[in-house]
């Protein structure tokens, strides 16, 4: 390669060129990498959605949640019944059971027991939908815990439900427990 002297300095023009060259190249994979790193940043992420009044009202209309010492009917016309058995104590409640349109479900009963007098008792759980999964929270401070998978994995909150009145008999022998003159 012919070397070409530029005037007054003595060195070659190609090794001046080639280094700028160099230079220029290395900016621009350095700006090439940053604007693939921005981009990544900018990537839309999975955000959590909330369901509709209409899916909630799927997932507890006309259904019994069942729970570790009792249950709660959830009836269709949103009338909600509720009780619990312990070994020293029996408690029922009646009430009501409502949607919100940001994801919420509230149960607002009344308990009773032998042990206390009436007691009213609004209870909300908040709902969202991440990943096509149903996850759910008691507020105002719970944690999200999964409530229904978007296949069929049985490992959700709602796998804890039946269709219909399922512990009818259990709730009416509870009444008669709390209250044995209704």
């Amino acid at each position: 390669m012919p070397t070409i002297q530029r005037a007054g300095r003595g060195r070659p023009l190609a090794r001046h060129a080639l280094l700028i060259a160099l230079v220029a190249c290395s900016e621009m994979a350095l700006a090439g990498v940053a604007h693939t790193a921005a981009a990544k940043d900018r990537a839309p992420t999975q955000t959590a959605t909330v369901p509709t009044a209409f899916e909630m009202q799927l997932f507890y209309a006309d259904r019994t949640w069942n729970w570790q010492d009792g249950a709660a009917y959830f009836a269709q016309d949103r009338r909600l019944r509720a009780w619990t058995a312990g070994p020293d104590s029996t408690s029922i409640a009646e009430g009501r059971w409502l949607l919100t349109s940001n994801g919420k479900m509230c149960m607002e009963l009344v308990w009773r027991s032998t042990a206390y007098a009436a007691t009213p008792i609004r209870t909300c759980f908040s709902h969202r939908i991440q990943d096509g999964n149903v996850e759910q929270r008691k507020d105002p401070d719970g944690g999200w815990y999964s409530f229904k998978h978007a296949s069929d994995d049985a490992s959700g909150e709602h796998r804890k439900f039946q269709e219909g009145d399922a512990k009818n008999i259990e709730f009416e022998t509870a009444r008669k427990l709390v209250d044995p003159k209704g």
